[in-house]
């Protein structure tokens, strides 16, 4: 975009210095269109940031929502996990109190 802004003051510079009216126009002709073009690049560029930024914002959502379904299913193994346990525990203290 400094490039543009460059190239406009360049093209603007010259067309002062030109001799004749119709240079002048050319030279005020292409500093219209380098504006133009720079303000164009400028609302594409703003246009592309803000997609982006939606599109990070929707990313981080699903990757919160797939994280508090793995904590979620974590949580149940482990709830499944120390039933299992709690259950041999007790059938290893009910052998234990039969072979006694």
């Amino acid at each position: 975009m400094r490039i543009a802004l460059l190239i406009s003051a360049s093209i603007a510079s010259l067309s002062l210095m030109a001799c004749s009216q119709k240079t002048e126009d050319h030279a005020a002709a292409a500093a219209d269109q380098a504006g133009a073009a720079t303000a164009s690049a400028a609302q594409d560029t703003a246009a592309n940031a803000n997609t982006a930024a939606a599109n990070t914002a929707a990313a981080t959502d699903k990757a919160a929502d797939r994280t508090a379904a793995a904590a979620d299913q974590a949580a149940k193994n482990t709830s499944d996990a120390v039933g299992v346990a709690e259950r041999k525990a007790d059938a290893a203290a009910d052998a234990a109190a039969k072979t006694h």
